[in-house]
C-alpha cells in the first residue's frame, strides 16, 4: 500500500516572488511527482488563484475589499487549474480539482465525503488539487494561505507526511531575514519551545506567515502526523529533502488521536 503525502504549495512559491505564476515552479512539482507516485499517493493543496486572476484582469479594491479579492480568486482558480492541467498533463499526470471550506470540516460527513472521494481519485489515478471555495469563504484569503487547510487534509485523509513548500529553509531562532545570524531549528517536539522565535515578513503575495505554519504544525502534531517546511526554491526541494540532501525543518509527532 502507497504513504499518502500531501504537499501545500503557497503563493509566494508559485510566483516565485514575483507577481506571476511561474510555469517553471509547476513543471518542478509536476516532475517530482512523477517520482514520488510510484511510493506515495498524492494531494496538492495549491493557493495562487488571485496571483493567477492578476495576469488578466485587474479588479479595483481588490487589495482592500474582500468581496473584490472573492471576485478575483473565483477568475483565478478557473486558470489556476488550467495551469496545473496544462503543465501536468505533459508529464502524464491526471489532475482534479476539490474546492473546501472550513465548515466543511466540522461536519462528519462532509469529512468522509471528502476522504472517500480523495481516496477514489487516487485510485483513478487522479491527483486532488485543493483550494479553499474563497467565493463562499475567506478565511483562507484574509488569514491563512492553505497552511491550516493543508493540515486539516493531511488530518482527513490520515496522511503520513504533509509537506509545507515555502520561500524559507524552515522554522529559524530568529527571523533570518532581519537577522544574519539566525540558525535553522532542524527538529521540533515542543512547539511552545519555538512560538518566540516567529517573526513575520510582510509579503504582498502570500498571507500565510510562520505562525500560520507553527497552527499547522500543531494541528498535525496532536493527530499524528508528520509536517516538514521545505525551501521551495531549492531545486527538487522535496526529493531532496526525502535524501537529506537539503536543510528543513521537520515536526515530530505525537500518537495519532482519533
Amino acid at each position: 500500500m502507497k504513504k499518502k503525502l500531501i504537499i501545500k504549495i503557497g503563493t509566494s512559491t508559485l510566483t516565485a516572488g514575483t507577481n506571476r505564476i511561474s510555469f517553471a515552479v509547476i513543471e518542478s512539482l509536476a516532475r517530482q511527482i512523477v517520482e514520488l507516485k510510484e511510493t506515495y499517493d498524492v494531494v496538492i493543496v495549491s493557493s495562487g488563484a488571485i496571483a493567477t486572476a492578476r495576469q488578466f484582469v485587474e479588479i479595483n479594491g481588490y487589495q482592500r475589499n474582500v468581496d473584490s479579492k472573492q471576485a478575483m480568486a473565483a477568475i483565478g482558480q478557473t486558470r489556476l487549474m488550467e495551469l496545473y492541467d496544462t503543465i501536468f498533463s505533459t508529464f502524464g499526470l491526471n489532475i482534479a480539482q476539490i474546492l473546501l471550506t472550513y465548515r466543511d470540516f466540522e461536519n462528519p460527513v462532509a469529512n468522509e465525503n471528502t476522504r472517500n472521494t480523495i481516496r477514489r481519485l487516487w485510485q483513478a489515478g487522479y491527483i486532488p488539487i485543493v483550494n479553499e471555495n474563497d467565493t463562499v469563504s475567506i478565511e483562507e484569503i484574509v488569514l491563512g494561505d492553505n497552511d491550516k487547510l493543508s493540515a486539516l487534509v493531511a488530518v482527513i485523509t490520515e496522511a503520513d507526511l504533509l509537506i509545507l513548500v515555502s520561500d524559507i529553509d524552515g522554522i529559524f531562532d530568529k527571523n533570518p531575514h532581519l537577522h544574519a545570524d539566525a540558525r535553522l531549528i532542524t527538529e521540533v517536539s515542543d512547539l511552545n519551545a519555538i512560538k518566540g522565535c516567529v517573526e513575520e515578513k510582510v509579503s504582498a503575495l502570500g498571507t500565510g506567515g510562520m505562525s500560520s505554519k507553527v497552527h499547522a504544525a500543531e494541528i498535525c502534531m496532536r493527530k499524528g502526523v508528520e509536517m516538514w517546511i521545505v525551501n521551495g526554491q531549492r531545486a527538487n526541494h522535496i526529493i531532496r529533502a526525502m535524501n537529506e540532501e537539503i536543510p528543513y525543518t521537520r515536526f515530530s509527532t505525537l500518537p495519532r488521536q482519533s
